[in-house]
């Protein structure tokens, strides 16, 4: 049984002024909240437990979603208390609840059509990566693939991280509890070349403002 964490934590402080009451992935659009698109994905290709992490409006989140039993998931939720763990730290204090197998994780705040069941159960090193092309607002991308390695630099195409992932455990070894960030552990695991990827060039959106949100929202009412 595939396991999945969901980041859902973040302030949405350039959503604003839409989060002030609600969190960002419970914001509507193509008629329902954004993470239920993620939560029927999953259950679509039978991951049966999630775990939530949750920091802003926290509460709000088992009142809509409940127990994930609508999709015939499990639902467990990771509180990082009032202030946001960031990726790196949200990720440890989830990890508890994840078990011992490598575990897809994916951005509440990000939409597209990729499927997940092409995610490797295993992933050849720590952790498996999916990069889309750059964005016009980062124009200058992430990392670097070439021939399914992801490098900082060198030859090959540079792409953006499209925020979905299969992760080992271990590659959190060693990470003491608190607030930080994944980059540097990505780092690691390049240098190790323990870090694979791969490029998708079908539709994905990372939702960052109301703007972002309002042309998605009409892409998916067909608008």
């Amino acid at each position: 049984m595939r396991h999945a964490l969901i980041f859902a934590a973040g302030l949405g402080e350039r959503m604003r002024p839409l989060t002030n009451h609600t969190a960002k992935p419970l914001l509507s659009v193509g008629g329902k909240p954004l993470i239920e698109w993620h939560l029927e994905k999953l259950a679509s290709i039978d991951v049966r437990y999630v775990v939530i992490n949750t920091s802003h409006l926290a509460d709000q989140f088992p009142d809509a979603l409940g127990d994930g039993s609508r999709w015939g998931l499990r639902i467990r939720y990771a509180y990082e208390g009032p202030t946001p763990l960031e990726t790196g730290g949200g990720m440890l204090n989830a990890l508890p609840l994840l078990g011992p197998e490598p575990f897809i994780a994916v951005s509440a705040d990000i939409y597209s059509d990729y499927d997940y069941a092409t995610l490797p159960l295993q992933p050849a090193g720590l952790a498996h990566l999916v990069m889309v092309p750059n964005p016009d607002w980062h124009a200058s991308g992430d990392f670097v693939l070439n021939e399914g390695q992801l490098s900082e630099d060198g030859e090959g195409q540079r792409l953006t991280f499209g925020n979905i992932g299969v992760y080992r455990p271990e590659f959190l070894q060693g990470q003491t509890p608190g607030r930080f960030k994944l980059l540097p552990l990505y780092q690691q695991a390049m240098q190790a070349r323990q870090l694979s990827g791969e490029r998708y060039d079908g539709f994905w959106r990372n939702l960052g403002n109301p703007a972002q949100l309002n042309e998605l929202d009409a892409h998916l009412r067909g608008s």
